[in-house]
């Protein structure tokens, strides 16, 4: 990936002259069934400028509770934009009760604010969400007039998870977000998919947001080189998350694997902090992300140092 980057035609992205990075938003958007790409520095700058260009000041998005654009995005979209987000809670899978969705959707009436935007998860906390949910939901935002935004920060471990191609999901949305920097393991950015008129709309917002780059194909390229050689490896990071699971289980500790994500419960974060530190493992809380970087004996040290968490 670094020897790609080294490599990397660059030209001035604020002008449209960066060859690299055109072909990383032309092959992201082709991967996902879409017509254009917009390559952004942060899945927040992606989502972000997704919500101003589907929607005005006053204008009202629908997400869940827990979701990204709604709860660790800042407030961007009410900062920025005036967006008023209206969350719902998750179901144990991952969705949205798209009963739930439909009674939130406000009437055409200028006591209330115009819902615009239906905004979904994948993988949502590790749970991947298969077509057939996006098939309803996207049936739902026709019969009221919504476009559909989908956070793909993990997409391709869902597709990966369930034996698709990606753009069995993606071709019910309006537009997907799709993060490089997490399990397919470049350094930075994600890509903002959408048909050609949503992405020259978003262009302009990515320069409001102060997301206009220059040479930025010194970074697309890395993006390129995940796209193309890290996304069947993914399922080696759910293998080992399986197996890191049955390791924290064996030892006592309460585990549950998703996709590459363990959850682990029953043990107050700031022990838990500590005791793994003593192995020099580091963890933020109760969510253990496999990526890349992880391989077969990090996974047994991992499994070693926690089993002193279980006394």
């Amino acid at each position: 990936m670094r020897a790609a980057m080294a490599d990397a035609e660059v030209g001035d992205d604020v002008y449209g002259e960066d060859p690299t990075t055109k072909r990383l938003e032309k092959s992201c958007a082709e991967r996902l069934g879409l017509e254009a790409g917009l390559f952004v520095a942060s899945g927040t700058q992606s989502n972000l400028a997704a919500l101003l260009t589907h929607c005005g000041r006053g204008d009202e998005y629908i997400a869940g509770q827990d979701a990204h654009t709604y709860r660790f995005e800042g407030g961007g979209g009410a900062a920025f934009g005036g967006i008023q987000p209206q969350p719902l809670p998750f179901q144990p899978d991952g969705t949205l009760d798209l009963d739930d969705v439909e009674a939130a959707v406000k009437p055409d009436d200028y006591h209330f604010a115009k819902t615009r935007l239906l905004c979904l998860e994948n993988t949502q906390g590790g749970r991947p969400i298969g077509p057939g949910y996006f098939d309803r939901a996207k049936a739902l935002a026709n019969r009221y007039g919504l476009r559909l935004h989908l956070d793909g920060a993990r997409l391709f471990n869902a597709a990966v998870a369930l034996a698709i191609d990606v753009d069995g999901i993606t071709r019910y949305c309006d537009s997907v977000s799709v993060c490089l920097s997490k399990g397919l393991g470049a350094p930075v950015g994600s890509v903002l998919c959408g048909d050609s008129d949503f992405i020259v709309a978003a262009r302009r917002w990515r320069k409001v947001l102060g997301g206009g780059m220059r040479q930025c194909g010194i970074l697309a390229a890395a993006g390129l080189y995940a796209l193309e050689h890290n996304v069947e490896r993914l399922a080696d990071d759910h293998r080992r998350a399986r197996e890191l699971a049955d390791g924290l289980r064996a030892a006592g500790i309460a585990a549950d694997q998703r996709t590459n994500m363990v959850y682990v419960d029953g043990i107050e974060s700031a022990r838990m902090r500590a005791h793994m530190a003593t192995g020099g493992v580091r963890v933020s809380g109760p969510r253990w992300v496999v990526h890349l970087d992880i391989d077969d004996g990090d996974l047994r040290h991992i499994v070693d140092t926690a089993a002193g968490l279980s006394g």
